[in-house]
């Protein structure tokens, strides 16, 4: 896919009201697709009508970047095998380099030695991100429940 010059990376930085928009249109038109195979017809670079075949986990994938984008959020896509930096890694769980250090130190969250540098695998990350949201929806549900009781 060509990109035009005055185009930069959509990753470090919020898209614009023109993408925003973009976005929610033609997350629109996914969501109008009956369940199963949607057909999506391009331009190809010779103006010639392509058709793709979104299956439901691509459409799944692609309505959710759509969704982001479309409220306005900056998006980066990860994939699983990458192998992360610490401060890729506390970037994506919100929390400070030193934080996750302690982490890795811990041994809560598996990590690679790469020189002197550690380096820890997404899906890793992710899977540890997966079970302290849990824990966290859980004590809130609780705490909710305690305050319910006191009302």
């Amino acid at each position: 896919m060509t990109m035009p010059a005055f185009a930069e990376e959509l990753g470090g930085r919020l898209p614009s009201a023109m993408e925003r928009a973009a976005a929610n249109q033609l997350r629109t038109i996914l969501a109008a697709q009956a369940a199963g195979n949607a057909k999506l017809r391009v331009l190809d670079e010779a103006k010639q009508p392509t058709e793709v075949t979104l299956t439901p986990a691509l459409s799944e994938i692609l309505m959710e970047l759509l969704r982001h984008v479309g409220r306005g959020d900056a998006v980066t896509l990860v994939p699983v095998s990458k192998m992360l930096t610490t401060q890729q890694a506390a970037d994506i769980l919100n929390v400070s380099r030193p934080f996750l250090i302690s982490l890795l130190e811990r041994k809560e969250i598996a990590y690679t030695t790469v020189g002197r540098h550690r380096r820890i695998k997404a899906e890793d990350l992710f899977e540890y991100k997966r079970v302290r949201d849990e824990k966290r929806d859980s004590a809130l549900a609780e705490l909710a429940a305690l305050d319910a009781e006191y009302l």
